[in-house]
This record gives C-alpha cells, sequence and structure tokens, in this order.
C-alpha cells in the first residue's frame, strides 16, 4: 500500500501538529515497514528529517517553491503522479481537487467555531471553508477524540459513520519506563527548585494559565510551591499573565521556560513534578496529559471538552472557571500522599494502556485497509 501525508506540519512545526504528524508517521513506518511512505511539503526543515531514515520515506516538494497555493490545489497531479493509493490529511484538510485517489483527514478540534473570539474573522472563514470541505468530501475523518466526533457531527452534519475516533499518542520516550536519573544538571541549567508544579502548553486564553496563578492566593502559603511553566512566555495573553504575577507577588514563584524541544528534558521536568496542571477552557485532545502520565506524574485538568477522555478516571477533573477548585485540587494532592500514589499509578496503568502505540497505529492501518478493500 503507498500511503501519502500531508508533511507540512511535520516538517515545519514543533508542537502539536508537528508532533502529532510525526509521531503517526513513525510509528506506521515501525509497525508497517511494508508500506510505501510519501511526504508531501512545501518546504522542509532539516531538523525533523533527522526524525527519519530516508531510505523509509519519500519527499516530495513542489516545482515551484513559493506557490502558495499548492498545499491546496497543485499538490493533486503530484499525488496522482505518484500513484498514492490513500492520501492522509494530517492536519485538517485535504486538497480541493483530489480526485482518483482515496482521502483521509485528521480532524483535530473545531476550536474556531467554539472560541472565535481568539481567532480573526478572515482565518476563521477559511477555517471553516477548508475543514467543512474536508469532512465533506474525504473518504474518511480521524477525530482524534469523541469530543472532536461531536463536534463534527454537531457543525458540519456528518455522520457518525464516517468517522473514526483514534486517539492520538506520544513520543516513544514517554512509553520508557525508566526513570531518567540525570536531574542535576537540568536542575542547574534551569535553576529549578527541588519542589514543583508544572505547567507545558500554549500560553494563550484558552489555555488557562491564568487561572492556575489566580489559584495561588488561596493555597495556604506552605503549599506555595514554585510553579514551572514551559511555554512562550511572549505574546499578549503572556502579558496579562504576567501583570497578575506581578499584582498577587507571586514574581519568585512562577519560573517560565520558554520552549523545551528536547523530549528527554521534557521527561525530566514531568518526572519530577508534584502535580502537572492543565485547566484548559477546550481541547481537541491533550498530549501533555498523556507525556505527564505515562511520566508518572498527578494530573489536575478540567472536566469539560476532550480532556476528562485524555486523563482518565483517577486524575482529578476541575471546573476550569472556578479558581477555588484549582486550589483545591492543589491542596489535595499535595497533602494527601495515598492519593497521590494511586493517582501516579493508575493514572500510569490508564495511559499505557488506552495509548499505545502499536494498538493506535494498528487501528489507523485498518482504516487505510478498509478503504481499498482489504478488510
Amino acid at each position: 500500500m503507498k500511503i501519502g501525508f500531508d508533511a507540512k506540519r511535520l516538517f515545519n512545526n514543533s508542537t502539536g501538529l508537528g508532533n502529532y504528524s510525526r509521531t503517526l508517521v513513525s510509528n506506521m513506518i515501525k509497525y508497517f515497514p511494508e508500506n510505501e511512505y510519501i511526504l508531501f511539503s512545501n518546504k522542509v526543515n532539516n531538523k525533523y528529517i533527522q526524525n527519519f531514515k530516508l531510505e523509509q520515506i519519500k519527499i516530495v516538494l513542489p516545482k515551484n517553491h513559493f506557490n502558495p497555493f499548492w498545499r491546496s490545489f497543485g499538490i493533486s497531479k503530484d499525488i496522482e503522479k505518484e500513484k498514492v493509493d490513500i492520501y492522509h490529511g494530517l492536519s485538517n484538510e485535504i486538497p480541493f481537487n483530489l480526485k482518483n485517489t482515496k482521502s483521509v483527514v485528521t480532524i483535530h478540534d473545531l476550536i474556531f467555531k467554539i472560541y472565535k473570539s481568539t481567532y480573526p474573522f478572515f482565518d476563521r472563514i477559511i477555517y471553516d471553508k477548508k475543514f467543512k470541505y474536508s469532512c465533506q468530501k474525504s473518504d474518511k475523518i480521524i477525530a482524534i477524540s469523541e469530543s472532536t466526533k461531536k463536534d463534527i457531527v454537531e457543525f458540519y452534519g456528518i455522520s457518525e459513520e464516517k468517522i473514526s475516533v483514534i486517539y492520538q499518542t506520544c513520543n516513544h520516550i514517554f512509553f520508557d519506563e525508566q526513570q531518567i536519573a540525570d536531574f542535576g544538571n537540568l536542575k542547574e541549567k534551569f535553576k529549578i527548585p527541588n519542589e514543583f508544579l508544572l505547567y507545558v502548553g500554549s500560553v494563550i486564553e484558552r489555555k488557562n494559565l491564568l487561572g492556575i496563578i489566580k489559584s495561588y492566593p488561596i493555597l495556604p502559603k506552605d503549599l506555595q510551591i514554585s510553579l514551572l511553566v514551559v511555554g512562550n512566555s511572549k505574546g499578549k495573553y503572556a502579558e496579562n499573565v504576567k501583570k497578575e504575577i506581578q499584582r498577587l507577588k507571586l514574581e519568585n514563584k512562577v519560573i517560565w521556560l520558554n520552549d523545551v524541544e528536547n523530549p528527554l528534558e521534557l521527561k525530566m521536568l514531568y518526572q519530577n513534578a508534584q502535580i502537572f496542571l492543565y485547566p484548559s477552557k477546550y481541547e481537541g485532545f491533550g498530549i501533555p496529559i498523556i507525556e505527564a502520565l505515562l511520566s508518572k506524574v498527578p494530573v489536575i485538568t478540567s472536566n469539560i471538552s476532550s480532556l476528562p477522555e485524555a486523563a482518565g478516571s483517577d486524575s482529578i477533573l476541575v471546573n476550569p472557571e472556578k479558581i477555588e477548585e484549582i486550589a483545591n485540587a492543589i491542596q489535595k494532592v499535595l497533602t494527601n500522599s495515598d492519593l497521590r500514589v494511586e493517582m501516579i499509578e493508575k493514572g500510569y496503568k490508564f495511559a499505557r494502556e488506552k495509548f499505545a502505540e502499536q494498538k493506535l497505529t494498528e487501528e489507523l492501518e485498518n482504516v487505510y485497509l478498509s478503504l481499498i478493500g482489504e478488510k
């Protein structure tokens, strides 16, 4: 089977959609090496080529590297030329003029329809057109959560039978059970204290870092341990967070680390945190939650959208709009060692079984086979 992938994010995005694409393609190569894999991208960042052995893949670039419409239109001729059996749009879209090739699209979320104020008007129009077309015209839709599937059905009137929910997994490093011992050097590098709470993610309104900051004054003084923020400290929302930190006189409690791209360093941060905090107001899924559970750290996250699916029943779920709930959850975990141990053990077991890379990759392969009549 010859499978083509939209690899724009795979080669050019360091965060969510890029991580999803790299992990998915790597796992397909690992578990189904008999397939042929072709990666279509308008440009390639050499940093991410290193994730693949070049004999395992073929990379197709546009003849005119400055063609901004290639991914939406011109790519179709290249897909047909390569005689691809299935083309998989990994980040919410497929070409508008794709013919004679079975297509799959992964829809990650419809945040632009739910949190409209966080997207410019014309961006929302463009996204809506692309997403709607891809959902209607693709042969199969992969939703990364039941929550996303529900949104696709609600907003675009798509039949549930057309949508398969296949969860995301994460970098295989997080499935390695070994505790990474060399935390001392990283601790010194980033000036990290012995005890800290951890947040990993974009610093934007929807992710609700501000809710964590506002919970601090509610905590007893002895539980106001440092908060390590792994996320970009620039931008309008980040500035609002910093102002609140100053207002609450918490400057000595919050440590900012701009994006930590090394997965081993990130795993060390998870493994040494007291709690991972992720009180987001909406997520298509939430890979940092899986990373945290597999790193054996208790998770506090939100009780809405897809987050309960990612966190499982043994994480603590809170209303992200209620600061008191966030503070009470933090206090509960920090003061109850038995609860903390139970959350770690059960959360780890849940994530390891639910999001096992081989299981999820086999589910995807079965979708492909069903489209070409071999399943």
